[in-house]
């Protein structure tokens, strides 16, 4: 065995079917890795195989990056107790944090996770406002816990979800290319403002229920929903309608911020200087892999919060060991320059995929901001049918590779690159060269065995991918293709 382990890998796996809730996501359940060991933009099992980690935003600065390990280790060892004594870190963590964002927002709350932050900024904004309706983007994911399931479309419209709450209003996703208003469908139209549009008849429709808009809440860049840049002049028109509704607006930075987009620190300052939101909420790549996040706000949010007369206490959220932690990633991210970094990175890594695109029919659509990169695999470029199968071939095909790469969005085919900043030219280029061969492989299938348009319906494929493969030629059928 491995050093680091304290028993085999099969006595691991049988130790989690018994002890772990079988809820809980496992990558490559049917050949799960056993992950040992990360440094930088690696990850490694316990044989010593390396694989390139193109998933993991939460180790935002590289695995187990020294300094942050040696920030956290000298807190430890001195103290970690609650925010209700003075310490200097708390203090320095909230003014580094309000010094990296625009004015007015100026206050901080220090809490463990991006699901804690959201739920605290809904509870901001009830204070405030005090109003119930929240308007939310469809397929978005903002959290699991109880408040979070319910304005999260990703997780309550599941074939066995909780539905839709009456006080949730489901705005359509901004999504150009596959979404309600596409480029395609209206050419040389400001799609931002015809899905702002949409945000603003649903305002109007609360008001005439007698209702009032608590909040509106989205992540900058959509994640979960499959990697969506919302066009320019989506945020500024929504934040215009919502307020207009006497409404805050939520921008959700837990999987985006910290530098992810190259060109700016915050994934909402793409959008124009003019485009503030009234609370924004941050966790993953803070901690890089230590439980911290934050709510940043304006001073008259944390006011109307702080006179409902109910105290705000976090047994952990904004500890010494977090904040130094925090502390030591935010400098980090400045000294090694990985803001800037990710920009030229992921300029890169765009322009090869766009070159790829030109190869393989397979890929319908490669967008990104920074290290915040989506391809869209479709069956018909024509029709955009989702190649949701192959999809899941290519994550498992690239797993066997060692790179590791997921998939997401509401038909599961848009392959996610989110690696830590430290991912590198030298890996953009290694990750075009393997997914170039893997496409090259589900393409044999994509080409022999694709049905007749006349078949397929414009949102799910004719029959399933196996189904094709068994009735392909011999040469299709040598591609196996393998469930995730």
């Amino acid at each position: 065995m491995d050093p680091l382990e304290q028993m085999p890998k099969s006595d691991t796996i049988k130790l989690r079917e018994r002890y772990i809730g079988q809820s809980c996501k496992l990558f490559y359940r049917s050949s799960p890795l056993k992950i040992v060991r990360g440094k930088g933009q690696y990850m490694y099992d316990e044989r010593g195989e390396q694989y390139l980690d193109c998933i993991n935003n939460v180790a935002h600065v590289g695995h187990c990056h020294p300094d942050v390990v040696r920030a956290g280790q000298e807190q430890m060892a001195l103290l970690c107790t609650n925010n209700r004594f003075l310490h200097d870190n708390l203090v320095v963590c909230a003014r580094r944090l309000t010094s990296l964002l625009p004015d007015p927002l100026s206050v901080c709350f220090l809490v463990n996770s991006g699901s804690e932050a959201n739920d605290l900024a809904l509870r901001l904004a009830q204070a405030h406002t005090r109003n119930t309706e929240i308007i939310i983007v469809d397929h978005a994911y903002h959290g699991h816990l109880t408040s979070m399931i319910d304005i999260s479309p990703y997780k309550f419209n599941r074939p066995n979800g909780t539905g839709k709450k009456d006080f949730v209003h489901v705005s359509p996703c901004p999504d150009v290319y596959r979404g309600k208003y596409r480029d395609v469908d209206y050419p040389g139209e400001d799609l931002g403002v015809k899905y702002a549009d949409d945000v603003r008849r649903i305002c109007g429709e609360i008001k005439a229920r007698g209702k009032g808009v608590q909040a509106f809440i989205a992540e900058s860049l959509i994640s979960c929903g499959g990697q969506i840049l919302p066009p320019e002049n989506y945020f500024r028109n929504v934040y215009k309608h919502v307020r207009e509704a006497g409404g805050v607006c939520i921008a959700d930075e837990v999987q985006v911020g910290f530098g992810r987009v190259g060109s700016h620190m915050w994934a909402f300052q793409r959008y124009g200087s003019d485009v503030i939101p009234d609370i924004v909420t941050l966790g993953k790549p803070i901690g890089n892999g230590h439980p911290v996040a934050a709510v940043v706000t304006t001073r008259e949010i944390a006011t109307s919060f702080k006179n409902t007369g109910i105290e705000y206490f976090n047994t952990y959220g904004g500890n010494p060991v977090s904040c130094a932690i925090a502390n030591s990633v935010m400098e980090v991210v400045e000294r090694e320059g990985l803001q800037e970094h990710a920009q030229k990175v992921g300029k890169h890594l765009v322009a090869e995929l766009e070159k790829l695109a030109q190869r393989h029919p397979i890929i319908g659509d490669v967008r990104g901001a920074g290290l915040f990169v989506g391809i869209e695999l479709v069956r018909d470029r024509a029709r955009r049918i989702p190649a949701t199968e192959e999809a899941s071939h290519v994550v498992s095909r690239m797993k066997e590779e060692k790179i590791l790469v997921s998939s997401d969005g509401p038909d599961n085919n848009v392959l996610k690159l989110k690696p830590p900043m430290v991912f590198s030219i030298d890996n953009a280029n290694h990750l075009i060269a393997v997914l170039d061969e893997v496409l090259d492989e589900v393409e044999i299938d994509v080409d022999e065995i694709q049905p007749p348009k006349t078949i397929a319906t414009p949102a799910k494929p004719a029959v399933s991918l196996m189904e094709r493969v068994n009735s392909a030629p011999a040469k299709a059928k040598s591609v196996l293709i393998k469930a995730n």
